[in-house]
């Protein structure tokens, strides 16, 4: 491959997609301890699109996503949102400025029901007629969560507790939302169903940057994409382009 560095509350109607970036991520080099897991990376995602990040394990993909929700800070580069600096703004106020992420794993409270995980997705906010209002609307997304308001989160199936945690990070009121592995250890019926409501999401102006492992799945629902490897940046090109990219097709599409 060849080397290439590169809205509104929930429910407040459909984004018109323009060129205006919401996130702009420039050269940042983040580490765990003495291992330098990224290596420069660049991206940014418009508003209004679904910006998807591939990579094999280890290829930097989920420490990107960490390194912009304030969890791993990187130690140069920068990272602006809506056109202000965050590289070091703490995790939970870049929660309240619009960023919130559903993570791998989706790292529910088990022993809480329903209800009590998605409160949790609230917790900083105090209109409590806009948390009522969107809870409302995310069990208008997942109606199986209505159906299981009252059940613990960790007797659910794995698509349910999906779900529930996409939903949990609806609960901030995004403008930016950071998926990662939604589709992981779920049934092709839910994965199906799920990117059916990633795509009403960002319908609705939510801008999204997506890590996912089913990379036709991804691809077919985003509009532009990056590709890690061993946290770099090796490609980025629009969804439809790395569909047909030969090199892309043969080591994330599978095919020979």
């Amino acid at each position: 491959m060849s080397s290439e560095n590169g809205s509104a509350p929930m429910g407040s109607g459909t984004a018109v997609k323009t060129a205006e970036a919401v996130l702009e991520v420039h050269d940042i080099h983040t580490y765990y301890g003495s291992i330098h897991a990224l290596k420069g990376i660049s991206l940014e995602v418009r508003a209004g699109e679904i910006v998807t990040l591939l990579g094999a394990n280890g290829a930097g993909k989920t420490t990107t996503l960490r390194s912009i929700n304030g969890l791993n800070r990187p130690r140069s580069g920068s990272i602006k949102f809506e056109g202000r600096d965050i590289t070091q703004t703490p995790a939970h106020e870049i929660v309240r400025r619009g960023i919130a992420q559903s993570p791998e794993g989706r790292r529910l409270f088990p022993r809480m029901t329903v209800v009590e995980n998605l409160e949790m997705g609230a917790f900083q906010r105090n209109d409590k007629a806009g948390i009522k209002e969107d809870m409302e609307r995310v069990f208008g997304l997942f109606p199986r969560l209505a159906e299981r308001k009252t059940q613990n989160a960790g007797t659910m199936s794995g698509g349910e507790q999906q779900m529930c945690a996409i939903g949990r990070a609806l609960m901030a009121r995004p403008k930016l939302l950071l998926l990662d592995e939604p589709s992981l250890g779920l049934a092709p019926i839910f994965v199906e169903k799920i990117f059916e409501i990633v795509k009403t999401i960002n319908d609705e102006g939510v801008a999204i940057l997506l890590v996912e492992q089913n990379a036709l799945m991804a691809l077919d629902h985003a509009d532009r994409g990056y590709v890690l490897e061993t946290g770099r940046i090796v490609l980025s090109d629009s969804a439809e382009a790395l569909k047909t990219n030969e090199q892309v097709r043969k080591t994330y599409l599978g095919e020979s």
